[in-house]
């Protein structure tokens, strides 16, 4: 994956923020010694990946994970009468002849 620094950065990102927000965020970028866009700039990086990370990301219990891993090992079942229409269907309209 690159990183900032590996990256031009030739994109820009403009939000509109109330007066507290700003005031809020100067402070924290403040706290951490730098300055607000860099600041801004790592937060979201960072916030957005985990946020990606959680939606692609199953956690299963245990009982969940048991029958995953059940129906995964379990043979295949025949195919009902809708799943054969459906390989036909998918064969006339997009495998080419």
């Amino acid at each position: 994956m690159t990183t900032m620094t590996e990256e031009r950065r030739s994109e820009r990102l403009v939000a509109r923020i109330s007066p507290s927000d700003k005031a809020l965020i100067e402070k924290a970028a403040e706290i951490e010694g730098r300055k607000v866009a860099p600041f801004a700039v790592t937060h979201l990086v960072k916030r957005a990946r985990k946020i990606i990370q959680e939606a692609e990301t199953i956690h299963l219990n245990q009982a969940e994970s048991e029958r995953f891993a059940k129906a995964l090992m379990a043979p295949p079942r025949k195919p009902t009468s809708a799943m054969r229409r459906a390989m036909q269907a998918y064969r006339d309209t997009v495998i080419e002849h």
